[in-house]
């Protein structure tokens, strides 16, 4: 008698949106959403007495509970107070302070004030979506994929793992947005020919762009196979941004046209009318993507009526700007794509996200790439059936399709003279795995601090160091010999581990990399940016330090070799290497004083020439090494 593991099995796939969150399920009829109403919206509010209201409920009585109704939330993951305080403003609660810097909600309760971690207000809603599939599904869940936007750092994509966790959910896998849409359309294209796809994905709170390249299952290859190519994006660009400049407006026209006051007359705008005209915002978007003109009409009381009718030309002209941003973010994908796979045509363009139903979004997509968006799939569904589909591929009841995510930005490691040692570069598919070797710098040196650091410039100041760990009781031995094995290894969700080991002591360190908060997307821009414009000044940079570092050591092992036999040379190979031992000193001390002043060839070839000279020095030590050893 045999028992059946199929309760073991089910994995569902689930979209954590901004705005909405969805969870599917795929079996031999396909992927499709669970929960009768399909679209959960990612609200919570805390009540008094403790307990929740989730979803629907309590997104449409946020107005009576401002403070303690939370949306959002995703926008909070894994940053600290200092990335999401631009936000602050157009939230109706209140965001504070917590450990390490990190964001978190401040709720008042009958009891007091509680502290709640944007994690907790997400296990809220993943712990509906779970009892939302287990009613559907009639069996027990506890294992779910879930998808994240391309440009989550590690501290978001872990903070989502803990939201899952707390959740009871096991959180097999995360899945970057807009290739687990990707991955749902991909199954629908059919045909034989390999193809590259555009993943347009603008959702809420987030926008991405994914390159990937769909080749298709032959004779030969039994699977679908989905390469991504290149990502960019943008973490804080959405329709709730849309949201916020027409709140803006409002505002700002009560207050001209009513004589209002925003600063002065806070009670005017205080969290309640705050959350109506957010309301307004929101149904005039959804209009205006269907029809001609929206109106808007609100009573401030004491006489107090706003109105306003807006055209969806005036709201077209209003979104220039912010479609634009995604515009960049697609040409740089589009680059990167080309830059390291060569040139790519791009065959399907594929509008994801529900903020793609507005016409102007689906108009400049569509001329940005030049061919007419694929829109076959609901936007707002899609992300979850793809999800679906790989819970269903790593539960082994769907092996039609591989899938391959990519590094975002490049990982490396601080060396002598504050260079970076890049081991994983930007766009390496992963999982991914890579080994450098290093050693030391300063004699008898016991212990190796290692920082681990993210960027795509050539100097530790220019990058961001995501953290540091300290290899420790290595034996004293001069500076060269210890052999120092770093290795990264960034798994299928884009966590990164860093293990060292020193092989001629079997000493061991390692560390997963969970940074405080993740990476604004400014700084995403600047990092990039920063690359390109200082490319060539880098370069030289990191090579001067490279040579300084190298030439240290060439100088104390050559001097002291020097020193010990230099009556054994004859006098013209004695005057010429203390002649090339000051040139490439003179070189080394200019370089320390400013790496700029100095030609990195011109030191180079000085490095080299001593090298080359004190062949014979080196030959005398080894023989007189031997005849020490007998």
């Amino acid at each position: 008698m045999t028992t059946s593991n199929q309760t073991t099995s089910i994995i569902v796939g689930i979209d954590l949106g901004t705005t909405n969150s969805l969870v599917a399920y795929n079996d031999a009829n396909g992927s499709r959403i669970l929960g009768d109403e399909p679209m959960l919206p990612s609200v919570v509010r805390f009540n008094p007495n403790g307990s929740t209201t989730i979803g629907t409920e309590a997104r449409d009585h946020a107005t009576q509970f401002p403070l303690t109704t939370i949306h959002s939330a995703k926008r909070l993951m894994g940053r600290s107070i200092e990335d999401v305080r631009a936000d602050l403003q157009y939230l109706n609660y209140e965001v504070v302070q917590g450990d390490h810097n990190t964001a978190r909600v401040s709720i008042p309760m009958d009891d007091g004030t509680r502290m709640v971690s944007p994690q907790e207000v997400s296990a809220h809603i993943l712990r509906s979506l779970k009892q939302r599939a287990e009613s559907s599904l009639g069996q027990s869940v506890e294992k779910a994929v879930i998808t994240v936007p391309a440009y989550f750092d590690d501290a978001q994509r872990q903070a989502t793992r803990d939201a899952g966790r707390l959740a009871g959910l096991e959180v097999v896998r995360i899945v970057n947005e807009p290739t687990a849409a990707a991955l749902a359309y991909g199954l629908g294209t059919g045909g034989t020919k390999p193809k590259t796809i555009a993943v347009f994905d603008l959702g809420g709170g987030t926008f991405d762009i994914s390159i990937l390249r769909l080749t298709p299952s032959d004779d030969t290859n039994p699977t679908d196979f989905f390469q991504v190519l290149s990502t960019a994006g943008d973490t804080h660009l959405g329709g709730d941004d849309v949201d916020h400049m027409l709140v803006r407006l409002f505002m700002n026209e009560i207050s001209e046209q009513l004589g209002v006051s925003i600063d002065a007359d806070q009670q005017t705008f205080d969290a309640s009318t705050r959350t109506a005209l957010s309301q307004f915002a929101r149904a005039i978007k959804h209009t205006l993507s269907d029809q001609e003109s929206a109106s808007v009409r609100i009573d401030l009381g004491n006489d107090r009526v706003y109105e306003r009718t807006i055209s969806r030309d005036e709201f077209e002209a209003m979104l220039v700007p912010w479609i634009e941003r995604a515009l960049r973010a697609c040409d740089r994908a589009v680059r990167d794509a080309k830059n390291q796979h060569g040139g790519e045509t791009i065959d399907a363009l594929i509008l994801v996200g529900g903020s793609t139903r507005m016409p102007l979004v689906r108009k400049r997509a569509g001329e940005f790439f030049g061919i007419e968006p694929y829109t076959a799939l609901d936007p707002d569904k899609v992300v979850a059936m793809g999800a679906a589909i790989q819970a269903s591929i790593l539960s082994g009841s769907n092996s039609g399709s591989l899938l391959l995510d990519v590094v975002p930005l490049s990982l490396g490691i601080e060396t002598a003279g504050g260079a970076v040692a890049k081991l994983i570069m930007r766009n390496t598919t992963v999982p991914s795995r890579a080994t450098e070797r290093f050693s030391t710098q300063v004699d008898g040196q016991v212990n190796i601090k290692l920082n681990i650091l993210q960027g795509e410039r050539e100097m530790v100041a220019d990058c961001r160091s995501l953290g540091e760990f300290e290899l420790r009781g290595i034996p004293p031995m001069p500076a060269g010999v210890p052999k120092l094995v770093v290795e990264f290894l960034v798994d299928a969700n884009g966590i990164l581990n860093v293990s060292a080991i020193e092989e001629r002591s079997g000493k061991r360190a390692s560390i997963q990399i969970v940074p405080n908060h993740g990476l604004t997307s400014d700084e995403v821009d600047r990092i990039e940016q920063e690359s390109f414009t200082h490319a060539r000044s880098d370069m030289k940079q990191h090579q001067i330090a490279d040579l300084i570092a190298n030439s240290s050591l060439d100088l104390k092992w050559i001097g002291d070799r020097f020193e010990k036999h230099k009556d054994e040379l004859d006098a013209e190979l004695r005057a010429d290497l203390e002649t090339k031992i000051s040139t490439l000193r003179g070189f080394v001390e200019s370089a320390k004083a400013d790496w700029s002043s100095v030609d990195p060839n011109a030191f180079h070839d000085a490095k080299e020439s001593l090298d080359q000279a004190s062949i014979r020095v080196q030959e005398i030590a080894i023989a007189a090494s031997l005849r020490d050893d007998q």
